[in-house]
Order: C-alpha cells, then structure tokens, then sequence
C-alpha cells in the first residue's frame, strides 16, 4: 500500500445549500413567505436599529469650542495672597490655584463668595460683580 492508495473511512460531507434547484424546490425548507423566507434573512435592517435607540434631543447640543474660565473665590484669594500683591492668571498658575489648558494660561473669572479683607491689584481677570464690588470695597484695585 502507497500513499496515494489509501482512501479515507468516511467520504466528504457536503453542505446542502438551499433553494438552488434539485430536491428542495419551491420553497427550499424555508417555509412560506415574509422575511423569514428571504435571503440574507435579518429581522431589521441593522441601520434603522442604530437610528431608532439615538436620543430623540431637539436644539444645538455640541460642545462649545471656546474654553470656559476657571473659577476662583475671592476666599482662596484671602487664603493665598498677601496684601499688595497682583492677582493674575499667572500669579495664580504659580501659586497651584488654577491649571494649564491645553499648554496655555487659562481665562480666569473671580467669584463672589467669602469675604475680604485686603487689598489685591487684579489683572487680566474676568469678575463678578458681587467680586468687583467686594475687592472694591476692601481698597483694591481691579484693571481688565
């Protein structure tokens, strides 16, 4: 015995492929009609599925491309600083009080709350009013 004479136990299983003429006509084992008895046979197109659980929101919801300021309290203000001294963003970015954007010096915006008792020049800082009239108040000096 050769090689090329050896033969296997059990001949080659070949898939029945329906619906293509042969012993299966007509329906090919698929039943009768619908969906169920098409080709390709998903139940929903996958895209309209996709579509149908997205949120229903109306209006412009995409994210703003400007940064927002950070904000700072006039009380991390009390605690951080000594009377006469500049409040900037970058006095701030040296002290730790705010962080780098992106590589850059953020806006910053000073808020109203807690109280004050000296005197601050403030700089290239966006305020509110409560803030302006607090520092104002208290003897500083506020110049956009």
């Amino acid at each position: 015995m050769q090689i090329h004479q050896i033969k296997r136990e059990h001949k080659n299983k070949k898939k029945r492929i329906v619906g293509r003429g042969g012993r299966r006509g007509k329906t090919a084992g698929r039943g009768t009609k619908g969906q169920n008895a098409r080709a390709g046979h998903k139940k929903r197109p996958e895209m309209r599925d996709k579509i149908k659980k997205l949120p229903k929101l109306r209006g412009y919801h995409f994210k703003s491309i400007q940064d927002k300021p950070r904000t700072v309290n006039i009380e991390v203000l009390e605690k951080n600083f000594n009377a006469g001294e500049v409040v900037s963003p970058e006095t701030l970015l040296a002290k730790g009080l705010i962080s780098r954007t992106n590589g850059k010096v953020p806006k910053v915006k000073i808020l109203g709350t807690g109280a004050l008792s000296k005197k601050f020049k403030v700089q290239k800082c966006l305020l509110s009013a409560t803030a302006k009239a607090t520092i104002e108040k208290a003897g500083g000096e506020v110049t956009l």
